[in-house]
Order: C-alpha cells, then sequence, then structure tokens
C-alpha cells in the first residue's frame, strides 16, 4: 500500500497544476503611493497626439459618392453598411505613404509626450496582425508591413510613449449584432446587442487581443472606448483592468474599461471634446479634434487656428489635466496638411513659452 505522505504530496503537486494561482486585484489593491508613482510621467506628460486611423480612413466620410453625415470613423453606422459588405474594404486598403517617423516626429515638434494610436476602433479592424482574426490588416494589400510596430519604434527613437486605444464595441465580431429595436440607424449600431451565450467568447477575444498589444508592441496605455453598451458592465471591466495590470503592473488604463465610465475615476477620467469647469481631485485627460472629425473626411475643413489649440492647451493643464489631441490620416496614410500646419505652430508658441 502506498504511503499517505507520499500520496498527499503527490496530490498537493498535481493540485498546484490544475488550481491557478489568486489574481492579485489591481484595482482596489493598490495603494496611494503606488497609483501616484505609476501615473508619474502621465501626469507630467501633458499633452498627447491621438491617432485615429483605420478602414473608414479611405473613404474620407464618402459612401456610394454620397457624403455621409457625422464623424468619419462612424460612416458604417451612419451610412448602414452591412458587416460584410463593409468588410470589403479590406481588399482596398494600403496606405502606402503612412510614415510613422514622419508623424511621431510631429508629435515631438509639436510638445507631445505621447502617442495613443486606434489598434481597433468600432469597425472591429485591428490594424495589426492579430492571431485571433483575419479581419486585419495582414489581409490587406498593405500586409507585410506592422503600423503598430513602425509607431512604436519611432516613439523609441523619440522619446514619446507609445499607447493604444482598443473598441470595446465591435461591429464585425460574430458576437455582436445590430440593435433592431434602436429607433435611429445610430442607435441600432451603437447598442449592438450581444447574442445569446457569447458573452465569455468576446470576454476571452478581448483579452486575447489586449494580451497581442502588450506583448508586441509593449504599450504604455490602454485607452478603450465602445463600453456603452448593456452587455459590457462593471463587474467584467474590473475583470478586464486587473487582467492587464498582471500582464503589466505599470501599465496606465482609462475609465472607459468599465462599464459606467462615470462610475470610475481611476486610472483617469476621460472627458470627449469639453474642458472641466474646475480643478478636479483625479487624473483626467480631455480628448479632442483638429476639425470636426476623429476619422479623415476629406469635405471637413473647419481647422482649429494655432492659437486656439495652444488656449486650450494651457487651460486644460493649467486645470490639471492631459490634452490629447487627434489627427486623422488619409487612406494613403498621409497626415492632412492643414493638421502639420496647426501641429508645428503650436510647437513653436509653446517653444516660446
Amino acid at each position: 500500500m502506498p504511503n499517505k505522505t507520499l500520496l498527499s504530496a503527490l496530490l498537493f503537486l498535481v493540485l498546484l497544476q490544475v488550481v491557478p494561482a489568486q489574481t492579485k486585484d489591481y484595482y482596489f489593491e493598490e495603494t496611494p503611493e503606488e497609483f501616484k508613482e505609476r501615473m508619474a510621467w502621465f501626469k507630467d506628460a501633458q499633452f498627447g497626439m491621438f491617432i485615429h486611423f483605420g478602414l473608414y480612413s479611405q473613404l474620407g466620410g464618402v459612401w456610394k459618392g454620397k457624403e455621409i453625415w457625422g464623424i468619419a470613423e462612424w460612416i458604417q453606422a451612419h451610412a448602414d453598411i452591412p458587416s460584410q459588405e463593409y468588410a470589403m474594404l479590406t481588399h482596398t486598403f494600403n496606405p502606402k505613404n503612412f510614415d510613422a517617423d514622419k508623424i511621431v516626429k510631429l508629435a515631438k515638434d509639436t510638445g507631445m509626450k505621447y502617442l495613443v494610436v486606434t489598434s481597433k476602433h468600432h469597425e472591429g479592424f485591428a490594424l495589426y496582425d492579430s492571431k485571433y482574426t483575419n479581419f486585419d490588416v495582414a489581409s490587406t494589400p498593405f500586409k507585410g508591413r506592422d503600423i503598430l510596430r513602425e509607431l512604436k519604434d519611432a516613439c523609441d527613437k523619440y522619446g514619446i510613449k507609445f499607447g493604444t486605444y482598443y473598441s470595446i464595441l465591435d461591429w464585425h465580431h460574430i458576437s455582436q449584432e445590430r440593435n433592431i429595436d434602436g429607433d435611429s440607424v445610430q442607435q441600432r449600431w451603437k447598442f449592438a446587442r450581444m447574442k445569446l451565450g457569447k458573452t465569455k467568447d468576446y470576454e476571452t477575444y478581448v483579452k486575447n487581443q489586449v494580451k497581442e498589444l502588450i506583448e508586441n508592441y509593449d504599450t504604455e496605455i490602454m485607452w478603450f472606448d465602445g463600453e456603452w453598451c448593456d452587455w459590457w458592465t462593471d463587474e467584467m471591466g474590473i475583470n478586464l483592468y486587473n487582467y492587464i495590470r498582471s500582464l503589466k503592473p505599470s501599465i496606465i488604463i482609462n475609465n472607459r474599461c468599465f462599464g459606467v465610465r462615470e462610475n470610475f475615476e481611476k486610472d483617469f477620467g476621460t472627458p470627449e471634446l469639453e474642458t472641466p469647469d474646475s480643478v478636479l481631485d483625479y487624473n483626467w485627460e480631455a480628448c479632442y479634434t483638429l476639425n470636426d472629425s476623429w476619422g479623415f473626411k476629406m469635405y471637413d475643413k473647419n481647422w482649429k487656428s494655432p492659437e486656439t489649440v495652444y488656449n486650450m492647451l494651457k487651460e486644460i493643464t493649467g486645470k490639471g489635466g492631459n490634452f490629447l489631441l487627434n489627427i486623422g490620416p488619409d487612406g494613403n496614410g498621409d497626415v492632412p496638411q492643414e493638421s502639420i500646419d496647426v501641429l508645428l505652430e503650436v510647437g513653436k508658441m509653446l517653444n516660446q513659452d
């Protein structure tokens, strides 16, 4: 008869293999001192570049010869384009002029200290080669180049922190479908429904892709969006937050990771196209467009002046916030010259301070 002590030891070793270690609750267990240290570079940075770039960039706000109202990156929703028809845009996505070095140098010359790029917007298209979908840049004529790697390397070259935007909402993923009960076309797409029994599968998909962004590009910021659907809960957000911090404890995550962003201040709040009236008692970042759209829109010429941008920056940082200012390259990968001119002038004004 085998020795009971030996059997107990063997059983303990087996349990070690099958029972995962308790995941640290990074959200609730981090001390104020640890949080302040982790956020220090972000607080000091103050000024960052946002980049909206995807399949929508080649459309420029136009679908089948018609100018579509609304922001350019939402063209699939506003023109009510079926997912399979929209997916055909992968056949023509070829931004051969995309120059990461030029873009990051522009950020540097403007006085920006970090950069956030849309790795996956609501359209569901991954701007990198993902193992978990074929709806990505590797399935386009642009395959062979890695946009995120080029940006990351340029950021390292110029001393800019690299961050990635990721949409919880995904119009292409098989788990989600248009909400037929919506009162308008926009509402039917904005509040897409989760198919029965698919929530866990999609949650795993999100974690897998986020892990790719951290492991392959060492992203310093996870900038979430599209979390407003009722199937994405606060509990799921906290679980995702803790998972991300377990992969990279130093990473910074915005409050749109959670189900109701207004209920969370950590790691930083994200007022959009608005600036708080007064100083806030938590970290925050206001994001703005240079014209009226985030993605490239060929007929949107309502550009902010350098003086306007400069004054916005001074107001936001004066209230303790960060300013994340967007550019939207076109389908060829070129940044609109108007954006370049405004940003370079802002850089000159800051150098004279």
